[in-house]
């Protein structure tokens, strides 16, 4: 029986690394009369007041602020709100081109979304279907449709959990029984060395940091002429590479990504090649 092919799990967050601004922004955010500053602002005021997540004070301000406005909240107009996503250059052939270049190095590429925005928008986008899997905030819906609570938050420090769900194939959120029992490495689908993490700053450094120490590789985009936003990143050794937002072939977050591949391949064969050897001779 042929030997599976490794995996290599490419992670991104959504906001401003495949997206151009934050996806409330594009739609749901106008529709309230609202510029994104004052929402942004008013979800922060919120959260400081209060003590809340930002993640859940910005999610109940969706609801208050659609409640006050008389806008839809159902998942079908969440989803909708979807289509009006701008991409950055090349997104939307970045997947196949990806995917076809892992096929020629002998491994499998696998994507996953794991951001702070809402899962319900990442849906109705175009690119929702080259994904393996999203982890996002999420809305619990009443019998109506209607949402009414947060049903899963993802903020900065709880996205690393998905790598590690990701690293041993628990995808289920309900099964932490799964997760957090000890699973031998060689047993694990997706290692840390094969990890890419690509996101734009802050909020993405606990998951670039951790797929960084652990043998993987962390790049922070950036949109052109805001290189300063992540300089420091590479700087203080967050992540590996600092790249332009633009995922067009040749480009050179594009390049930097396949040399990583072909590097996370070659790794791979080497261990299969050590594997096999170590069984002939102790046969």
């Amino acid at each position: 029986m042929a030997a599976k092919k490794p995996i290599i799990a490419l992670m991104y967050d959504f906001d401003k690394t495949l997206c151009t601004t934050d996806m409330q922004a594009y739609t749901f955010i106008p529709n309230l009369g609202m510029s994104a500053d004052a929402f942004w602002k008013k979800a922060s005021d919120l959260a400081e007041n209060k003590k809340m997540d930002r993640i859940l004070a910005y999610m109940y301000l969706m609801l208050d602020e659609a409640h006050i406005h008389r806008q839809p909240i159902r998942r079908s107009d969440f989803v909708a709100l979807g289509k009006d996503l701008k991409l950055y250059d090349g997104v939307e052939g970045w997947f196949g081109r990806i995917n076809q270049f892992g096929k020629e190095q002998g491994v499998v590429i696998k994507h996953y979304i794991i951001s702070s925005g809402l899962r319900e928008i990442i849906e109705g986008s175009s690119i929702f279907k080259e994904f393996d899997d999203v982890f996002a905030g999420e809305f619990l819906y009443d019998e109506n449709g209607v949402a009414c609570w947060p049903k899963n938050v993802v903020n900065y420090t709880t996205k690393t959990q998905f790598l590690f769900r990701i690293n041993k194939g628990v995808l289920n959120l309900s099964n932490d029984d799964d997760l957090n029992r000890f699973k031998p490495e060689e047993d694990r689908p997706v290692p840390f060395r094969n990890m890419i993490y690509i996101g734009d700053g802050l909020t993405d450094v606990p998951c670039m940091k951790l797929v960084k120490v652990n043998g993987g590789y962390s790049i922070a985009v950036y949109q052109a002429g805001k290189r300063n936003k992540v300089k420091d990143l590479i700087k203080d050794q967050r992540v590996n590479f600092i790249e332009p937002t633009d995922y067009s072939e040749n480009s050179q977050l594009d390049i930097i990504v396949k040399d990583i591949i072909r590097n996370m391949a070659s790794v791979e064969r080497l261990k299969a090649h050590t594997k096999s050897q170590l069984a002939g001779v102790n046969k």
